[in-house]
């Protein structure tokens, strides 16, 4: 482990991709502290070495850091309420793993700011297989300084880490991610419907554009982790994520309307896209 003065760790929001994370925390010697609204929540950490806290406040109280890896910055600020901001230690970092939007990530900052806390913003991309094979992606956002004193926390469950700049260009850099990926979709569904029309097979097609210089990971994603039984799913969770991208856009005075039409584009496209090569595979057994 990478020197570091941090030796406690709290971590909220045990989900898909949270958890694997906590678990990656206290294997990496961290000092893992967890609350959860529901107890079953915990009962998932396994044989994992962890300290249960009863609130919210008894966990601010002991940690260096705090990572939260909830639904949405609603949910940060609901934790903040809850007695977080009331009892966190001074110099304690709040890490923010959610996707949220830069002016949100300002505002944690500057709540956190009035308490002697500090932030980051440090979305993180990959997953729930990533979680489990520490190969995320994270984005961070906020002081360099603060940043490098909590690279260690992050290194336990990420392949590639990349400091961003100030508070919110990790979350920039997130919702840029999250609008090339969808954008990808569109692309391959388009493409796709090409070579069928071409008399190409899409499954046996798509196969082979893996293996040149075509490769995206939205490629890896479909029927990997994106399946027929979750892709409603996932394009409700996609499409929230462009309501983001559109919210934090819509903000910057910038162009951003033909990156947004594309990616909702996508989008769309997935549920056909999935039952296409589903149906290419079934035909073909």
């Amino acid at each position: 482990m990478t020197h570091t003065d941090i030796q406690t760790v709290g971590f909220i929001g045990l989900g898909d991709q949270g958890l694997p994370m906590a678990q990656a925390i206290a294997q990496a010697g961290f000092v893992l502290h967890v609350w959860a609204r529901r107890p079953s929540s915990l009962e998932a950490l396994g044989d994992t070495a962890y300290i249960s806290q009863s609130s919210v406040e008894a966990l601010a109280r002991q940690c260096d850091v705090i990572c939260l890896c909830v639904r949405s910055d609603k949910d940060i600020f609901e934790l903040l309420g809850k007695g977080l901001l009331a009892q966190i230690r001074p110099g304690t970092v709040v890490i923010n793993h959610g996707t949220g939007t830069p002016a949100n990530a300002l505002k944690l900052a500057q709540l956190c700011q009035s308490a002697g806390a500090l932030t980051l913003d440090v979305p993180v991309s990959g997953g729930r297989i990533a979680a489990q094979a520490r190969t995320l992606t994270a984005l961070a956002g906020g002081n360099e300084n603060t940043f490098m004193r909590c690279k260690p926390v992050l290194e336990s469950f990420s392949r590639d880490i990349h400091y961003m700049g100030p508070t919110g260009a990790g979350q920039y850099a997130k919702l840029f991610n999250n609008a090339l990926l969808v954008q990808n979709f569109a692309s391959i569904a388009r493409t796709l419907e090409l070579a069928v029309l071409c008399g190409l097979n899409p499954r046996r097609t798509l196969e082979g554009l893996k293996s040149g210089s075509a490769f995206s990971n939205a490629m890896s994603y479909l029927n990997t982790m994106i399946t027929p039984a979750n892709v409603a799913h996932h394009v409700a969770v996609l499409g929230e994520d462009m309501a983001l991208f559109a919210d934090a856009m819509g903000a910057t005075g910038q162009p951003w309307q033909a990156v947004y039409e594309q990616g909702i584009a996508g989008i769309r496209a997935l549920p056909q896209l999935i039952a296409a090569l589903n149906a290419e595979e079934e035909k073909h057994e």
